[in-house]
């Protein structure tokens, strides 16, 4: 079928979805949750082809995020049901006035309709934007990337068949089968047929979109994430936080690609650093960190001279970008020059520089004593995500239900006239 077909049922399957009622919504879920578990091991054998196709061409870290696992589809079925306990954002009345009239007028949430999504290699992308179309009466149009399609067509196939376990309409979850620059380049120009683009992967395909798109687009997912290590912060908590924010799992969008520290701690804090990301990982036989280091942070440890991109990159790998800064306002003159506005970290047991830092940096998301890897749907309560966004309008950061909706005026009357 091609993308435009695919599109044109995607929007005639629209007025069906808005019809349904929120129990219809949630017992469609739950099966969809059921099957995707029962599809198990099919869904697993397509994930096997495509790792083994994309072996040798990626990153080991971009072959994790490609990667499932029993425990990630049980994940992605648990993530399925969070959302089915939600509310349901559709027909919420968020305001209400009655006029001197008589008109009383509700400003009611409604679905935009057909959604959009073009992503690269998180193959777990496919059930949570899934999830969140179908609970906000969305139907959704999946593009993914060439090495997760394989996978991605796996997981369609269940959810899809825990539609018509439902007896609701398969249409309500599609997936396009062309995975060239040529579905997504439709995409972008399918006027009349998209209500809302998002795109999940690097900075190439989100520019792209940005600036082809002429449907309405989310900017979504570059992360140059950073963590300020504070003249009070508590050294060892600082460790600790950038430990996870840039280990954990660095190839995805909330991982810390920057750290900042307070000249005041630098000669202390800095071989701190290097001994818990570098020797300490080496010695227990994982990849050590490779610290991109400014003239400042080079006079205190050993590490690679920080080239003129390194504060402008997100890595998505085992390097951290690290500057020596003085004080909190330097460091968020710092944020304002390099972030791309995801999230960024305060270490600091001064609540007046955490005040400072979390007004003067304008970030998605800004967290003060926290890993910047809590950016994430499910952290924040929201089931899952469809993306995050950095941008303002009409949504930033962790785009749930709430942001997959818009809303109309319902007026009622009793005859009157202007």
């Amino acid at each position: 079928m091609t993308t435009t077909e695919i599109l044109q049922r995607a929007k005639a399957a629209c007025p069906a979805l808005a019809r349904i009622s929120s129990a219809e919504k949630d017992a469609a879920l739950l099966a969809m949750a059921d099957a995707l578990e029962a599809h198990a091991e099919p869904i697993l054998e397509a994930n096997r082809a495509d790792l083994e196709q994309a072996r040798g061409s990626v990153s080991p870290v971009m072959l994790d995020r490609l990667a499932l696992s029993p425990a990630r589809i049980r994940a992605m079925a648990d993530g399925i049901r969070d959302v089915a306990a939600l509310p349901d954002p559709v027909g919420r009345v968020l305001t209400r006035v009655e006029r001197p009239n008589g008109l009383v007028i509700e400003k009611t949430a409604v679905a935009l309709g057909v959604v959009a999504i073009i992503y690269e290699s998180r193959p777990n992308v496919t059930s949570d934007a899934a999830a969140l179309a179908l609970k906000s009466g969305n139907v959704c149009v999946l593009r993914s990337g060439r090495q997760a399609h394989g996978s991605a067509s796996a997981i369609v196939d269940a959810l899809r068949a825990g539609l018509r376990q439902t007896g609701l309409c398969e249409d309500f979850v599609n997936l396009v089968e062309d995975t060239s620059r040529a579905s997504a380049a439709e995409l972008m120009q399918a006027v009349g047929l998209v209500d809302l683009l998002i795109p999940r992967g690097g900075s190439g395909l989100i520019r792209s979109c940005v600036e082809n798109a002429r449907v309405p687009c989310i900017q979504t997912g570059t992360g140059i994430c950073h963590i300020y290590v504070d003249k009070a912060a508590d050294l060892d908590m600082a460790l600790d936080l950038l430990d996870n924010a840039k280990t954990s799992r660095p190839s995805v969008c909330n991982a810390a690609e920057c750290c900042l520290v307070d000249a005041a701690v630098a000669e202390r804090f800095l071989p701190m650093l290097k001994a818990r990301l570098v020797d300490a990982r080496a010695a227990a036989g994982l990849p050590p960190v490779e610290l991109r280091l400014d003239a400042r942070a080079a006079a205190c440890i050993d590490g690679t001279p920080a080239g003129e991109q390194d504060f402008d990159t997100e890595f998505l790998d085992y390097i951290l970008a690290v500057a020596v800064v003085d004080g909190v306002e330097a460091a968020i003159s710092h944020i304002a020059a390099h972030s791309t506005g995801h999230s960024e970290a305060i270490v600091t047991a001064d609540e007046a520089a955490a005040a400072a830092f979390a007004a003067g940096v304008d970030s998605a998301a800004v967290y003060i004593n926290a890993s910047t890897r809590f950016t994430d749907g499910g952290e924040f309560g929201l089931g899952c995500e469809m993306g995050i966004s950095t941008q303002k309008l009409h949504a930033r950061g962790p785009m749930g239900l709430d942001e997959l909706s818009t809303y109309k005026y319902v007026v009622r009357g009793s005859g009157q006239i202007r």
